[in-house]
């Protein structure tokens, strides 16, 4: 009997000794995510939300264009055009530049677009988004679509 007593108790000592050494590994690892890996996860949010017609100010825009068409060019992607953060250990802030299409309703708009980014950069990486910053830099005119302008107006009278 004795014997079975011991062996009893060296069984459960030896669970919670695992479990000891299981949570000292878990205290001593780290997982750290790169600035452009929130950036891109960002501005996919930003750009799934109707109503976002471009992300980036005028001069990225162009700066993009031109350099996509560089064969060979290693740009950074187009995932994170328009967007810039600050990533810490725990928590995350964001700023967004982005065209708007027009008629939509801006502060629907962009409460829709924080949300949403909130939730996907949260979700995907576990840090806590402090901010979202969004600086509407144009707004995307239907006609602009259609040959941007025409040289030739109809006259107005006959």
């Amino acid at each position: 009997m004795t014997d079975t007593t011991r062996t009893s108790e060296s069984e459960t000592k030896v669970p919670s000794a695992r479990s000891a050494t299981a949570s000292e590994s878990a205290e001593a690892d780290r997982t750290t995510i790169a600035d452009n890996v929130v950036a891109k996860i960002a501005g996919m949010a930003t750009r799934e939300v109707g109503g976002v017609y471009e992300m980036g100010g005028g001069a990225a825009r162009a700066f993009g264009a031109v350099r996509d068409r560089i064969p060979g060019s290693t740009s950074t992607s187009t995932a994170a055009r328009g967007v810039t953060v600050e990533v810490g250990e725990r928590q995350a802030a964001v700023d967004l530049q982005f065209v708007v299409e027009y008629g939509v309703a801006i502060p629907d708009l962009v409460s829709a677009v924080r949300r949403n980014v909130v939730t996907g950069v949260e979700t995907m990486t576990g840090l806590e988004v402090t901010e979202v910053n969004i600086n509407i830099e144009d707004i995307h005119l239907p006609e602009e679509d259609e040959g941007g302008g025409s040289s030739q107006a109809e006259p107005r009278v006959e």
